[in-house]
């Protein structure tokens, strides 16, 4: 679709039940192999690629000599996943090495995705490696989640890792070709739906029970159009798509015009996000700049510690600040590289100050550009 040959930054969901050999347990290299020949052509064109991979603990049944045990008890998950993931990487890292690419593991957990600091931690890895050549790949860090603070599916990771990185396309490999009307394994006149504008409730009556897991996985339709949601607030598009194509790639068959289901977004990723730090999250302290520092951020730039002039509140990296002028007035909202306490200290600094200051070497801005709102005239 257009959605792809358009993108800038793709993160592609790999399920278990693409990766992993359902009967032996054992990777599917060949597949694999596919997958990093459509990804390393994404690259080529410039585009930024992230895996958010599945099959750590598919991996590690095998390992452990559980294959065939049903269910796992939480234990027994993590222990396969501790044991499953370095096989997992090195299926990835061979499947990328004939392509001259490296790949980089980043475990996530729930609250790698939802508590801001942290938030902002994973995301200026991610960019990092970006920045680098690597590809990412992720999975969520199931050895040390519990039922209680998992996703549990990495559908609806990937969305949140979508959201944090500001990917413009989400792309969903699935064991059908999209959205149908009732599931098209047993309801033989269900129909494909090409495009979904809007998640209404009767799209979503038509995931109910269809379940993408052939027995390896944890996904199933209805966690696709869960992710499908979270992307579409996030400004990011999602394609569901079926993930094993005959000789080719699933993303080249894509490319060719193979039949997929498109969740367009109704704002860009940059839009949404700056619409979310402006109208969702409630300030948790001030930092009153300079003239020159308001200037500077009326025109789109980072707020420097050399413009800060006064810091109020007890707020924590990565909460939600407001920027007050030298008159008092809200001028800007954002999201804090530093705690209070350091703010402080580092106020009315240069940015090659800050280390001796606090005693190690943090991030050059206290709010990025990026995390930035202009609220003033």
């Amino acid at each position: 679709m257009t959605t792809l040959a358009a993108a800038r930054r793709v993160v592609v969901k790999v399920g278990s039940a693409l990766l992993v050999h359902g009967e032996s347990g054992a990777a599917n290299r060949d597949w694999l192999e596919a997958l990093a020949k459509d990804a390393a052509r994404l690259r080529s064109q410039g585009k930024d690629v992230l895996i958010v991979s599945s099959g750590s603990i598919a991996l590690g049944r095998r390992r452990l000599g559980l294959v065939g045990k049903k269910p796992l008890d939480l234990e027994e998950k993590q222990a396969a996943a501790a044991a499953g993931q370095s096989l997992l990487m090195r299926a990835w890292e061979e499947a990328f090495e004939p392509h001259g690419l490296g790949v980089a593991q980043i475990l996530l957990t729930k609250d790698d995705t939802e508590i801001r600091r942290r938030w902002l931690n994973a995301r200026a890895t991610v960019e990092t490696l970006l920045r680098l050549g690597a590809v990412p790949i992720v999975n969520e860090n199931d050895t040390v989640a519990t039922e209680e603070i998992r996703y549990g599916d990495n559908d609806r990771l990937a969305a949140r890792v979508a959201q944090m990185i500001g990917a413009d396309l989400l792309v969903l490999l699935s064991d059908v070709d999209g959205l149908y009307t009732a599931d098209p394994r047993r309801d033989p006149a269900a129909a494909h739906i090409p495009v979904v504008e809007a998640l209404t409730p009767e799209i979503e009556a038509m995931a109910g029970g269809a379940n993408a897991s052939a027995g390896v996985g944890t996904g199933g339709m209805a966690t696709k159009l869960a992710a499908a949601r979270i992307a579409h607030g996030a400004g990011c598009a999602t394609l569901i798509t079926l993930g094993h194509r005959e000789d080719v790639g699933p993303l080249e068959a894509v490319e060719q015009g193979a039949r997929a289901t498109l969740f367009p977004p109704n704002a860009t990723p940059a839009t949404a996000y700056k619409q979310w730090i402006a109208g969702s999250l409630s300030p948790q302290g001030a930092l009153m700049v300079d003239a020159g520092a308001a200037t500077a951020l009326k025109a789109g730039k980072s707020l420097l510690p050399a413009g800060v002039r006064g810091v109020e509140g007890a707020f924590d990296k990565g909460d939600a600040v407001l920027i007050r002028d030298a008159e008092g007035r809200p001028i800007a909202k954002g999201l804090a590289s530093y705690s209070a306490k350091d703010a402080a200290l580092i106020q009315g600094l240069k940015s090659d100050a800050i280390e001796a200051a606090l005693g190690y070497r943090g991030r050059s801005v206290l709010i990025h550009r990026d995390d930035l709102v202009w609220m003033g005239g």
